[in-house]
């Protein structure tokens, strides 16, 4: 059983919509696919409708950004009832964050001499939820002005680049109680990935499980073998999930096709324990997995 637990569609910074990227997973033989667009359940009808037409397993989730000890830590929040109104007020700040900043982007990409305009960020965004850095790095592509995203992060958009501007995220401790009691479960996205180890060490993710984290993602492309060795025994020591995916974003990331990494299927039949168990106590009405 091929289990790919986080990827991106339109709805997002992804380039297929959530129909295409459900088919693409059957093209690709998955046979579980988690949608997990970033803070927005946007995508969600769409991909569960297609699933069910084509006969493949379908996880609704996020990717919730989030803050801890002053770094952006992305959170993957599987199966939460997205109407619960503290997730929901969280989510409507985080994505009003992501718009907002788009024309002080502009503006500094402007000051370095390149003629982009926010119309030209709305174009490359389409009908996108949440708009953020790759559809601005899709329009400087647009324009000539560099080749491709990872282009465009590393000479203008990452953090320390010129055009890089900061936006508002969710405490992370505060962001997984906020999952929990909407009824879903999370696991923290690539936590080393980036080159980063040292806010999100063992100490702290222990900290993070005591207060109701239930997984880490262990294999992802951004992890190297030593550092998914170590992830796997902090998981297996503190009694966490461990999960393995692709971040697919279509076209819009390379060297992240889909099923590049999985999750073992005891690991995903764990997490889906943990995701009823939250519903149960939660007393909400949260979406099903969505099984053939």
């Amino acid at each position: 059983m091929l289990i790919d637990l986080h990827t991106h569609s339109r709805a997002s910074d992804g380039t297929q919509s959530p129909a295409e990227l459900v088919r693409a997973g059957v093209g690709a033989g998955l046979d579980v696919l988690a949608i997990t667009d970033h803070d927005t359940a946007e995508g969600w009808d769409e991909a569960a409708q297609t699933a069910a037409e084509v006969g493949l397993t379908l996880v609704r989730g996020m990717e919730v950004s989030t803050r801890f000890r002053g770094r952006g830590v992305h959170l993957l929040a599987y199966l939460p009832d997205p109407t619960y109104p503290p997730l929901a007020g969280e989510l409507a700040k985080i994505l009003d964050g992501r718009d907002s900043r788009v024309p002080a982007m502009v503006d500094r990409l402007r000051g370095l001499g390149i003629p982009i305009t926010t119309d030209d960020v709305r174009r490359a965004a389409g009908d996108a939820a949440a708009t953020g850095r790759p559809h601005v790095a899709d329009a400087l592509v647009a324009l000539g002005a560099v080749t491709d995203r990872d282009e465009a992060f590393r000479q203008y958009l990452a953090a320390g680049r010129p055009a890089y501007v900061d936006r508002y995220a969710a405490r992370l401790p505060d962001m997984i109680g906020i999952v929990a009691a909407a009824g879903g479960v999370s696991v923290v996205a690539h936590p080393w990935g980036r080159h980063e180890r040292t806010s999100l060490d063992r100490a702290a993710l222990a900290d993070l499980a005591g207060l109701g984290l239930a997984g880490i993602e262990v294999d992802h492309q951004d992890h190297d073998a030593a550092s998914r060795a170590e992830l796997r025994s902090i998981a297996r020591e503190l009694g966490l999930v461990a999960t393995g995916s692709s971040d697919h974003h279509g076209a819009g990331k390379s060297d992240h096709e889909l099923g590049c990494n999985t999750t073992d299927p005891d690991e995903f039949a764990r997490l889906v324990a943990l995701a009823d168990a939250a519903a149960a106590g939660s007393g909400r009405r949260t979406p099903e997995v969505v099984a053939p």
